[in-house]
């Protein structure tokens, strides 16, 4: 049996690294993937396996890091956790604020959570954990200067999570219907 999935890519177009999602969806599917396509050129590849879930990552990263020469991280979510992690954001939609989902290895969200608190949060800056996603409101415009999105640029943190907006995880579960 199939199961539809989505591979969140992390550091896909950071320093100097530029990986061209038709490229990275080509590599899916000499890896036996099937219905590959990418959402955004951000690093998120969606498809289906008969691989459980587990056996993917290994797979993809590996043949990922081989391809494009260079270490390739990613975290896999199937089509009820992808739904889970819209379902889980605790800030109602507003028009002036960004709301940043993250996606880490398990136990990291608390570790987020850590590193949120050691910062004078800017005017409707908020963290929150919600079934095991750590969730970032912060106001547009001030991502890349609040105090917070600094200490994520720690290189020692790099592969322990990634985040995309709560705009970006809408689309892929719309388009993860309609594969």
């Amino acid at each position: 049996m199939k199961t539809k999935m989505c591979a969140f890519l992390r550091g896909v177009n950071v320093n100097g690294k530029n990986m061209k999602m038709s490229d990275v969806c080509d590599v899916f599917r000499q890896e036996k993937m099937q219905n590959v396509n990418s959402v955004l050129a951000t690093g998120n590849i969606l498809f289906e396996s008969e691989l459980a879930k587990a056996d993917v990552r290994p797979v993809l990263e590996s043949a990922l890091s081989k391809h494009f020469e260079t270490d390739i991280h990613m975290f896999i979510k199937d089509e009820a956790e992808v739904g889970l992690i819209l379902s889980s954001s605790p800030f109602p939609p507003d028009p002036e604020l960004h709301i940043y989902a993250f996606i880490c290895e398990d136990g990291f969200e608390e570790t987020l959570m850590e590193k949120f608190k050691m910062v004078v949060p800017a005017p409707n800056e908020k963290a929150q954990i919600s079934n095991g996603y750590f969730l970032w409101q912060v106001e547009k415009g001030a991502t890349l200067d609040s105090g917070f999105s600094k200490i994520l640029g720690e290189k020692k943190m790099k592969d322990q999570f990634t985040s995309r907006n709560i705009n970006t995880i809408q689309k892929i579960r719309d388009k993860m219907h309609s594969l």
